[in-house]
């Protein structure tokens, strides 16, 4: 280091910044001024320091003049500081003997009076010439890049993602936690606005990931664990047991017809609770991997060691089936992780008005896609609790959303979705449809057509909330399994609307009622958070780097998000964020290595006592604590120099490069002296 002698020899730039600084500034006189203060060795002003004139004139004193440190007073170092830097050490001085005052923003634009401008110009060029002096030389730090990502979550979100990377030559580990990918849009009938089949767009992409020879498709699956940092993560996975050894099954469900249940009578959670199971089953047909599961909670051998067994004889010498199977836990190193775990269906039971889990003519909206879905529990057909066809349907909106006693946000999709299903039972059954909402948004590509032509085909629309649902006049509702043959049957239910339009609460009487739910973060979302490092909203969804300028990105380097899991999107958006954050992903590991930012913390071993006050403040989890030593460490690759251990370190052995008390103490000094 350089002491504050007659060696210190540092050059001082003021920017005009066109009229932006120089408007408010006079910035000859400034320059001038800063001649005379201790250690400048030259000072000089340019209208434009940016530009490579400007650039090319730093480089050229750093020669000529022998300077050894650099002080350009312009606009905000977040713009500039690394063109400034870039430019010292193309002359040969250390990038980091450079220091800007931001006389733009925090001067210039902020202040009306010109003299008023010109001293606190003069406070800051001061602070930063003072602070410069007590630079240090510090070295570039870079990480190797592992060419290896790892995609969380098995929706259309991750399924794109892990396409987009493998694509690109890049390796590529898939984790779901269910038996199958696919997620929700795999329950799906029909997509908005197009009415495109669900399961054909979706399909060839899960096959797609299964014959890919650069993804390794991890299911019934989850992340235990998360250690390390940017390009060099390596990543704990917990697999659950099928007690179907997968390089055995063809996929043949010989085994569930085998089964000793001779029907299906579990719940299936796929179809939400509306179909049943055998204890071993697969989601849905279309399922990827192929490969069925065995439930050990209602499998006779695992859960009781009584079974005659019929799925192992049907399986017959390919001996897939194996009962003793265990969870184990695998280990892979990645360079770059994409997080797309989706989102959960908000529970309607919660809001006791509107009588879900107690009318049984009730419905969710993902219940009324598994019923008119194909492949769904009725093959197709909107029926009643009663195996009968609807006659009048009720369409509840925003149920849990734009709501301050549940979620005051909107879920963006449900304006959409709730009038796909109107169009959806107008279509297959011909009932009178009510939509009730509160506001009709319809703000995406061919929306605002499909709004208008669902009103085309008849279904009514009330502008009005819900205030309470019960069983119609002569219904028996209550009970369970009660099913109707038109309003006001068996099963019938009534409908409170305070109608806003016409300022008059009304009555009416339907057979169904479908529950538009929100959609809200994933239950885990918190431990997923804790485990790769990353911040949620108020809401609970992972908060991105920044929403405009970084919306894929995390404040942890090299973890990037995607889909429902950062914020209730429709499936074209989640697409285009899931191919973005791929991109994100394969920009990192195609670099090979990443630059560390050098203000980074680090502790002085002498000097700490082990006390570990720092451990649980650093909100990028990258302290630790070595336990031979008693001392904290700190990982250079996950800190972000945000200070917090700094600031709280009761010893005083947390330290920052850049910003060490010497420097600080500098600065102030310099900022106050001419205030």
């Amino acid at each position: 280091m350089i002491s504050r002698d007659s060696t210190l020899r540092i050059g001082v730039y003021v920017c005009h910044c066109g009229s932006n600084i120089a408007g408010m500034i006079d910035v000859e006189a400034l320059a001038k001024w800063a001649e005379a203060l201790p250690g400048v060795a030259l000072s000089r002003h340019y209208k434009y320091m940016c530009s490579d004139p400007g650039q090319e004139l730093v480089k050229r004193d750093i020669q000529e003049f022998n300077l050894n440190r650099i002080v350009v007073a312009a606009c905000s170092p977040n713009l500039h500081e690394p063109t400034f830097r870039r430019a010292a050490e193309n002359a040969g001085l250390n990038r980091f003997l450079v220091q800007m005052a931001n006389i733009r923003e925090q001067v210039a634009w902020v202040t009306d009076d010109k003299d008023a401008a010109h001293v606190k110009a003069q406070s800051h060029l001061a602070a930063a010439i003072r602070r410069v002096a007590d630079h240090e030389p510090l070295q570039r730090q870079f990480v190797q890049i592992r060419p290896r990502a790892l995609v969380v979550g098995g929706g259309i979100a991750g399924i794109q993602a892990a396409l987009t990377i493998a694509d690109a030559g890049r390796d590529v580990i898939l984790v779901e936690r269910e038996p199958s990918i696919g997620g929700h849009m795999a329950m799906f009938d029909k997509t908005f606005p197009t009415l495109d089949c669900a399961a054909c767009i979706l399909t060839p992409k899960m096959t797609a990931v299964k014959l890919h020879p650069n993804i390794k498709l991890l299911t019934y699956s989850t992340v235990e664990s998360v250690e390390g940092s940017v390009g060099s993560y390596r990543v704990k996975v917990r697999r659950k047991p099928r007690y179907i050894d997968e390089s055995l099954c063809v996929g043949c469900m010989l085994c569930i017809e085998g089964c000793v249940f001779t029907k299906a009578k579990f719940p299936n959670p796929f179809d939400q609770g509306l179909g049943m199971r055998k204890p071993v089953w697969v989601p849905f047909a279309q399922a990827v991997p192929p490969i069925p599961v065995i439930d050990p909670e209602t499998c006779l051998e695992i859960a009781r060691g009584k079974c005659k067994k019929g799925c192992v004889e049907s399986c017959g010498e390919r001996n897939a089936i194996q009962f003793d199977q265990q969870e184990t836990v695998e280990e892979y190193d990645v360079g770059a992780i994409v997080i797309t775990t989706g989102f959960k269906a908000f529970d309607p039971a919660v809001i006791p008005y509107y009588g879900y889990g107690k009318y049984p003519n009730v419905y969710t909206s993902l219940e009324v896609e598994r019923l008119l879905n194909a492949g769904g529990p009725t093959s197709g057909k909107l029926a009643l609790q009663d195996g009968s066809a609807p006659k009048r349907v009720g369409i509840v909106h925003c149920v849990g959303s734009r709501d301050q006693n549940y979620h005051p946000y909107c879920s963006r999709v449900c304006c959409m979705y709730a009038l796909k299903l109107a169009h959806l039972v107008r279509e297959k059954t011909g009932a009178e449809v009510y939509n009730c909402y509160i506001d009709i948004r319809t703000p995406g590509k061919g929306f605002e057509e499909f709004y208008n032509r669902v009103q085309d085909e008849g279904v009514h629309f009330i502008r009005g909330k819900v205030a309470d649902i019960t069983p119609a006049a002569g219904s028996d509702s209550g009970g369970n399994g009660a099913g109707g043959n038109g309003a006001g049957g068996n099963g019938a239910l009534s409908m409170l609307v305070d109608d806003t339009l016409l300022g008059s609460i009304r009555k009416l009487d339907v057979d169904m009622v479908i529950l538009a739910a929100a959609l809200e973060p994933q239950s885990d979302a918190n431990e997923v958070r804790r485990a790769f490092g990353i911040s949620c909203s108020a809401e609970g969804f992972f908060l991105e780097k920044h929403p405009k300028l970084a919306p894929v990105n995390t404040a942890n380097d090299g973890v990037f998000v995607a889909g429902a899991c950062q914020g209730a999107k429709d499936i074209p958006d989640t697409v285009a964020q899931a191919d973005a954050a791929a991109a994100k992903a394969l920009a990192l590991i195609d670099a090979g290595q990443i630059e560390l930012e050098p203000n980074t913390a680090w502790i002085e071993a002498d000097m700490c006592s082990g006390c570990r006050t720092c451990i649980p403040l650093c909100p990028y989890l990258a302290i630790s604590r070595d336990d031979e030593r008693n001392i904290a460490v700190i990982d250079q690759a996950l800190c972000k120099g945000c200070g917090t251990c700094v600031a709280a370190c009761p010893s005083g052995a947390a330290m920052q490069h850049l910003f060490s008390d010497q420097q600080v103490d500098a600065e102030l000094e310099g900022l106050m002296k001419y205030v």
